[in-house]
């Protein structure tokens, strides 16, 4: 049975295998392609400044909905396995990153995570505009499975300190200059 889930994509740091954060990530959705987790569909990209605020550079983050016949456990392996893979290294919290790989929703389910275990629906998603604005423009009827809150309500408590820029229309790939 293939169930649906929602994943988060980000990159900051470009990659000397695949190139810019966007193609990395692009590359991302290959390898879980060749892993059994097809892209249904992947949101806009969008350009966001570092959480916290920093002077690393700005991120590339979208959303991608797969469908997989894993259950949600094993596709956070999947994804622990690309970004490993793609040389992330875990070392401290908010560093900059070529490749990271979020599980956000899994088909609305709801788990309390822990070594190994996926924690659903992702714990810091709803504080984040780097997910929740790509994750509208997928899904704009989504709703929290914990809440039940609709993704523009999440949207609308954001704090307004937190920049994502949408990338232009036809212009697949170009950086979008984050003072204009």
């Amino acid at each position: 049975m293939h169930t649906s889930a929602y994943i988060g994509l980000g990159a900051n740091l470009s990659h000397e295998r695949f190139g810019s954060p966007r193609q990395t990530l692009e590359a991302a959705l290959a390898e879980l392609a060749r892993r059994g987790v097809r892209t249904v569909r992947v949101s806009p990209w969008y350009r966001t400044a570092p959480i916290p605020a920093s002077d690393q550079p700005w991120y590339v983050n979208a959303v991608a909905e797969v469908e997989s016949d894993l259950p949600a456990d094993a596709l956070l392996a999947e994804l622990h396995a690309v970004e490993a893979g793609f040389g992330r290294a875990r070392t401290v919290p908010n560093a900059a990153r070529p490749i990271d790989l979020d599980l956000l929703d899994f088909h609305g389910q709801i788990a309390a995570g822990g070594a190994k275990r996926a924690t659903l629906p992702h714990p810091r998603m709803t504080d984040r505009a780097f997910v929740l604005l790509p994750l509208a423009d997928l899904a704009p009827e989504w709703r929290h499975p914990v809440s039940g809150l609709s993704v523009r309500a999440l949207i609308e408590a954001l704090p307004a300190d937190q920049v994502a820029l949408r990338e232009p229309l036809g212009n697949p790939g170009q950086a979008v200059d984050p003072e204009s």
